[in-house]
């Protein structure tokens, strides 16, 4: 079966070869009953999705709790073994490799150009060491630095991301959230990646804070031409950071488009809520759309509806949207959505203020 790959721009300015590219991705995770752990099930958690990413580009990636965001993070980083498809990856020598089809071993190398941010600074820094160790903890695995260079490595790690060096002796306690979070950031960059994963970075951080952090990220993405695959829940964040963003729905893409194509127009009944439900910040914004509230829960991923798996709750469904899978399809130039009536329906976006990141 061919599998059709959204890109990231249109044809005619594509790029030969994608940093990323993703094939009909799965990660089903088996439901075990019973004294003997017999298998009656699978969480379909991602449900083949297929997507481009390219170099120094930004994909958010938005839905709901439970829509399969973060096991798409995950599993591109292959903290999980995906069921099935491909993740190709373009190496720093030129090289295409399926990550999803190499062993830890061989995957190894590659894991200095694809590092990970994670949602809770809190937990995902080690109490027990100071920030010097923390950082230069992928650093020490190659082996090849002295205690002198890892420490001057670690301290223009620290200037990088806006905290200084002599606090590397510190323990991760003694810091603010934001602070913690830009270790975190320190620590994914100490290997000079050139694809990192962000999973909801933002989201446990106070909103003036999340402002900072993603001002950080913006400024280390053009200075280091970084790649970043931007996993969040928080669809005005994701408008601020990302060139391109995909809604995720029980473990599929039901839309792909240019950040300001998908808010200005959506072609998902699905993102047309979530856009709705966007706070405006400016007074001007306010009032000129009703929130749509959806009825019903998102749907189980171990038993999802027949046919959409958005039909139950969406407002315009029809007879054929409850039997019949909508496939993933470009319905506009760069605009992809999984809807049968997508050129049919009239749906509502939002206009948003356009925030300029810092630039230092």
């Amino acid at each position: 079966m061919t599998v059709q790959v959204p890109g990231a721009s249109d044809a005619h300015a594509r790029p030969k070869d994608p940093l990323l590219e993703v094939r009909d991705l799965k990660m089903h995770f088996p439901i075990r009953r019973g004294v003997f752990g017999r298998i009656v099930g699978y969480v379909k958690a991602v449900d083949g999705v297929s997507f481009e990413v390219n170099e120094g580009e930004t994909l958010g990636l938005v839905g709901e709790s439970g829509c399969g965001k973060t096991t798409l993070g995950r599993t591109l980083m292959r903290v999980y073994d995906p069921t099935a498809g491909e993740i190709r990856y373009r190496s720093r020598d030129g090289r295409a490799v399926d990550l999803a089809d190499l062993t830890r071993q061989r995957l190894k190398p590659l894991r200095r150009e694809i590092r990970m941010v994670f949602q809770d600074p809190q937990s995902s820094l080690n109490p027990r060491f100071p920030v010097r160790d923390i950082v230069a903890e992928p650093l020490k695995m190659s082996g090849r630095l002295s205690r002198r260079a890892l420490d001057d490595r670690v301290a223009e790690l620290l200037r990088q991301v806006g905290l200084r060096p002599e606090t590397m002796h510190r323990y991760p306690h003694a810091f603010s959230g934001g602070e913690r979070q830009r270790i975190g950031i320190a620590r994914a960059l100490a290997t000079d990646p050139r694809l990192v994963v962000a999973d909801e970075a933002v989201s446990a951080l106070d909103v003036s804070v999340q402002a900072q952090i993603l001002n950080l990220l913006a400024r280390l993405q053009r200075d280091l031409v970084l790649t970043y695959v931007f996993v969040s829940h928080d669809l005005s964040v994701v408008e601020h950071i990302s060139d391109r963003v995909a809604v995720m729905y029980v473990g599929r893409i039901i839309e792909l488009a240019h950040t300001s194509a998908l808010f200005r127009d959506p072609q998902h009944p699905y993102t047309e809520a979530l856009l709705s439900a966007v706070p405006k910040p400016e007074p001007r914004l306010r009032g000129r759309t009703e929130r749509i509230r959806l009825r019903g829960e998102v749907a189980d991923p171990a038993d999802p509806p027949p046919g959409c798996p958005f039909h139950p709750r969406c407002p315009y469904a029809r007879e054929n949207c409850r039997t019949d899978v909508p496939a993933l399809r470009e319905v506009r130039p760069a605009h992809w959505a999984a809807c049968h009536y997508s050129e049919e329906l009239e749906l509502r976006g939002v206009e948003m203020p356009t925030v300029q990141p810092e630039t230092r």
